[in-house]
This record gives C-alpha cells, sequence and structure tokens, in this order.
C-alpha cells in the first residue's frame, strides 16, 4: 500500500472551453472511445465485435486521450480511507500499474487465460487493479465479500474450481482451514506486510514484477467475471458474463441513467463482493471517462458518509436503500454538500417515504433503477423524466421488458404478474452466459420467448415498472395477493418504524397472513408494544387496501440480510412456517 500511496503523477489543466469542444460536442474522445459505436450495440442497431477486451479498448484509450491533453485533469481513480491516507491513479497510472498486476498473475501466479482465481478484498486500491489485470490476461475473476464465513469461502472454491484465491492477512487463516477440500486451487497470494508459509507475498511480487504487459486478444464472448448470486433462497448460483456483457453493456446506463461526464466524480457505495461495484466502480464509470471515488471505510458509518460528501467534490452518489433509510435519520440540513448534483439507488425497491425526506432535506431526487446480477440493468429512472416515487422507472435498452402470465401472455397495463425480458432470435448480449455446472438453472430462466426474471411486478398506461415482490414473497391471505413492498412501505411513513420486512404466516383461517418484523426508531423502544402494534396496524389501513395490514407484528433489532443489503425474508419466512 505504501508503494501505491507514494506514485503520483503529471496532471495537466484543461481550460473549460476545451473541455466542453470535446466533450459536449461529440467530437474526438467519442470518435476514439467508439462511444456512439458501444451505444447503437446497446440499442441493437450494430452487430458485437468479434474481439473485445475492456482494458484495451476502453481503458487503453482513456490513456491515449490523457498524453494528447483531451481529457479533464480529474483522476480516474481516487481513493480515501478516512484518516489521511490518498490515492490519486490517472488512466495512465492506472495502465501502469494493472500491467505490473497482470504480469503477477501469468508469471509467478503461475494463472493462464480462462483460469478462474477469487478476489476476496475490502474496498482498497489492490481491488481494482486485480480487477483490470485479469481482463488483461484474460483470467476469469470472482469477486467476494470479506464478510464471507469458512463456509461461504469453501463452497465458491469448490463450486468455481478457482486455480486461485487473492485476500488479506485477516481472511488468510480461513482459507486455509478449508484449502485442502479444494483440489484445483493451486495459488494463494496473500496482502501483508509479512509472509505466510504457502502463500505468495502480492507486495513483494508487485514491486519486483515488469509493467511492459500486452493485453490478450478476448473474444467479445469469452467468459470475463463470475457474480455469486445474492442468494436469498438457497445457495448462491455462478453467473457468468462475457467481456461485452459488461465491457459494452453499461454505455447507455452510463450516459442516460447515472449521467456521467469525465469531469464528474462518481462514488458508488458497494461492497466489493457484489456485481453493483463492478458496475457502479468500474465498467459504467470508466465507459464515460468518470472518476470513480472510493472511501475504504470497512463498513457503512452514516456520519462518514455525510461528512465524505460535505468535504469532497462528489458529483454522483449511488447506494442501497437500506444506506438511504439509514442517512435519513440523520439532520441532513446540517451538511452541505457543495458539488452533489446526482442521487441513485438500486438492488433492491427504495421506498417512497425516503424518497421523500431526502427530498425534503437536501434538495435532491432519488433516481432508482433495477437489475439483477444475470442481466445488469433493466429499467431506470432518468434526468428529464417524471419520478414516480416507488416505481422502478421504465425499461432500458436493449430490453424490452413486459408483464406477463404463467402462460407467456403479455398482461394489460396496471395487472400485476411476471417482470420478463422479450428475447427475439437470440438473447442481448449484455445477459450472462449461464449459470455454471447449471444448465438446467439456465434453461429455468427463459419461458418461450421470455427470460423470467422471478420478480413480480406491473406496468403502468406510461410505461413505468413498479415491483411487488419476488415471486416466493407474494403473501396470498383469503384469496387476496399482497406484495410485501407495499405493506413495507407504508410501515416506514410512520415516525416509529426504521425498516420492517414482510412476509406470509400460517392461519388456520386465512391461510397465510401477513406478518410484520420491524426495528423501531430509539425513541419508540420502550413504548407499549400492544398499542404501538395497534398504531402501526392502523396506520397501514389509512395507507393501503385494508386487507393488507399486517395481522401479526414482531419488533426486533436488525433484519437478516445478504452482504449486498437485501432483506433475507425467506429466512423470516422459513421461521414462521417451522422449517428452520
Amino acid at each position: 500500500m505504501k508503494l501505491l500511496l507514494q506514485l503520483q503523477s503529471l496532471r495537466s489543466s484543461w481550460s473549460s472551453r476545451l473541455f466542453y469542444r470535446l466533450f459536449h460536442k461529440d467530437d474526438v474522445a467519442r470518435t476514439l472511445l467508439n462511444l456512439s459505436k458501444f451505444e447503437a450495440i446497446n440499442r441493437c442497431e450494430q452487430e458485437v465485435p468479434e474481439y473485445f477486451n475492456f482494458a484495451s479498448d476502453v481503458l487503453d484509450k482513456w490513456t491515449q486521450l490523457e498524453k494528447d491533453g483531451e481529457r479533464p485533469s480529474t483522476p480516474a481513480f481516487w481513493w480515501i480511507n478516512g484518516m489521511g491516507s490518498e490515492v490519486k491513479w490517472s488512466f495512465e497510472e492506472l495502465g501502469f500499474l494493472s500491467k505490473k498486476v497482470a504480469n503477477i498473475l501469468s508469471g509467478p501466479c503461475g494463472l493462464q487465460r480462462v483460469d478462474r482465481v477469487v478476489l476476496i478484498l475490502p474496498r482498497i486500491p489492490e481491488w481494482w487493479l486485480v480487477n483490470v489485470a485479469c481482463m488483461r490476461t484474460g483470467i476469469v475473476f470472482l469477486t467476494g465479500t470479506t464478510q464471507l464465513t469458512a463456509k461461504d469461502i469453501l463452497y465458491r472454491l469448490q463450486a468455481s474450481k478457482a486455480k486461485g484465491i487473492i485476500t488479506t492477512d485477516s481472511l488468510a487463516p480461513v482459507v486455509d482451514s478449508v484449502a485442502s477440500h479444494c483440489q484445483s486451487l493451486k495459488t494463494k497470494v496473500i496482502l501483508s506486510e509479512g509472509r505466510r508459509d504457502g502463500w505468495l507475498n502480492f507486495k513483494e511480487l508487485f514491486e519486483a514484477a515488469p509493467a511492459d504487459h500486452n493485453c490478450v486478444k478476448t473474444k467479445s464472448q469469452e467468459p470475463m467475471t463470475v457474480f455469486f448470486t445474492s442468494g436469498t433462497t438457497g445457495s448462491p448460483k455462478m453467473a457468468e458474463h462475457s467481456h461485452c456483457s459488461f465491457g459494452l453493456g453499461f454505455a447507455i446506463c452510463g450516459r442516460d441513467w447515472l449521467d456521467l461526464t469525465p469531469s464528474d466524480v462518481m462514488w458508488n457505495i458497494s461492497d466489493t463482493g457484489w456485481v453493483k461495484a463492478a458496475i457502479g466502480c468500474i465498467f459504467a464509470p470508466w465507459l464515460r471517462g468518470t472518476c470513480t471515488f472510493i472511501h475504504g471505510m470497512p463498513q457503512f458509518e452514516p456520519k462518514a458518509i455525510l461528512n465524505t460528501l460535505s468535504e469532497y467534490p462528489v458529483t454522483t452518489m449511488c447506494c442501497a436503500p437500506t444506506a438511504y433509510r439509514m442517512l435519513v435519520q440523520h439532520d441532513l440540513t446540517s451538511y452541505k454538500f457543495k458539488s452533489l448534483r446526482h442521487c441513485l439507488t438500486g438492488g433492491e425497491p427504495l421506498n417512497p417515504e425516503v424518497m421523500f425526506q431526502w427530498k425534503n432535506q437536501t434538495g435532491l431526487d432519488i433516481y432508482e433503477g433495477y437489475g439483477q446480477t444475470e442481466v445488469g440493468i433493466i429499467s431506470t429512472n432518468q434526468k428529464g423524466m417524471k419520478i414516480k416515487p416507488g416505481s422502478m422507472g421504465q425499461p432500458t435498452p436493449p430490453y424490452n421488458v413486459q408483464i406477463i402470465d404463467e402462460h407467456c401472455d403479455i398482461l394489460p397495463a396496471g395487472k400485476e404478474g411476471n417482470i420478463a425480458i422479450k428475447i427475439n432470435s437470440k438473447r442481448p448480449f449484455c445477459f450472462f452466459l449461464r449459470y455454471l455446472d447449471n444448465p438446467e438453472k439456465t434453461a429455468a430462466t427463459q419461458r418461450g420467448n421470455f427470460y423470467i426474471t422471478g420478480d413480480r411486478g406491473l406496468m403502468d398506461e406510461d410505461g413505468y415498472l413498479w415491483f411487488v415482490g419476488r415471486s416466493d414473497d407474494v403473501i396470498i391471505s383469503s384469496g387476496y395477493r399482497i406484495g410485501p413492498f407495499e405493506v413495507e412501505s407504508a410501515l416506514i411513513e410512520h415516525p416509529a418504524v426504521v425498516e420492517s420486512a414482510v412476509v406470509s404466516s400460517p392461519d388456520p383461517i386465512r391461510g397465510e397472513v401477513v406478518k410484520a418484523f420491524v426495528v423501531l426508531s430509539p425513541s419508540f423502544v420502550s413504548h407499549d408494544p400492544e398499542k404501538l402494534t395497534l398504531e402501526l396496524q392502523q396506520h397501514v389501513k389509512k395507507l393501503t387496501a385494508p386487507y393488507k395490514y399486517p395481522r401479526k407484528m414482531e419488533f426486533v433489532q436488525q433484519l437478516p440480510k445478504t452482504v449486498t443489503g437485501k432483506i433475507r425474508r425467506n429466512e423470516l419466512r422459513k421461521k414462521e412456517w417451522g422449517r428452520d
């Protein structure tokens, strides 16, 4: 880390007039990077090229623009740790450093093209270097959160048949405890100041590695990365993506939803083990030449977030709804966000009340997007669109999204059904390639001419999508279908509720009823639980159809969540139905 902190670059400055001419007139940068072509591919107006590699076809082109004086002086990567340490890299430096790491992977590590390597690192600069280095070498990378247990790591190593793992000294003992059960694992790399038996030391390798490296010529449909799904029901599946699906697939997303330019500084607050980190910290911003900003805090700290937004020129922020729910518990009016202009969210639905609170205190809208690990971003709210609080926005290219019934018939506006993506003669290029070693699951995602997302929703007359719940989350009580999200959104409008999760609970008369698990605001913890339950039930009845109110309620200190922040309703549902 010390070596990385000492690296500096010579940075040029550009006048605002030159910046406007270059980047708002769509000339030099768009021509050199083929951004117009990338966007045309996203709209299915052009074919995907036979060969594509994000490192050589995007990142190295931005390096050339920097050398030619045709990119603003904002860094490509900007990392802080909140304790005074800081790293800033230009695209040229990113290229130089990632080439050294590429030589480590293909040299001392002995990894070859299409080999798989598991990467479990916190928010430190080396995570980005290894990601890019894997692209340069054609090595397939699989990221994981540092919160993984020994059982989790064992599952990932065995299921992926990974030949290498890169992690920190804190997780190395955990890896060693399961490594003997992983026959494919040949190489272990540790980020540590000291040495460990059986491990290669990243720092020593980095200092000795040469910086000359020729990027491999990868085919567009060649595997690039594998993401483990969130696993809200059962073990995580392994969604394999190609070089073009992520490398090209976020050209329009970065332009229209994220609204990024090369002068922006984007902070995507995501764990490195989540697909959202790849989308919002690598592919979408760097396709647009935008600076990726990172705070290396080990866990989410609302005050640290708010202070950082006040102190640094972050223009664009994306974080999970859970994070916004925590942030609005603070007095936002006491902070001044001088540069922040665009706020985004995704990963799970955002409650309208949270959106209202954020808007009232900051003056900024939150633009929600909806997507999946397997297919990327499906629909978004974009600048210039009317925001309908609670809606996931409108479908984004190249996807034709429809609401269908069990027979694959398209349903009329306002009718609840399965959220599905129309597949024509072939799957969209930004789809995942497959679930590794699981052809049955891969085949099950397609029904007729549709990809089935597994989510329930509806589309209004204006073409906006509205989320109801996962197919297995929907509650059927006395014949009524009840989506948990609507009840949760009603509950959070009450000042006593910080967060809630709604699931089905067995009932001898109705079959199943709505039960709410509620996390209370500190000022309401001492209230009489019976009276508060009645108050919350009446509150929900006023905001939704009366049959949707939670007939059962339990106050809890916290809700079970995946490492990506999604509520694990399946755990609560199993508890209710005695399926532990």
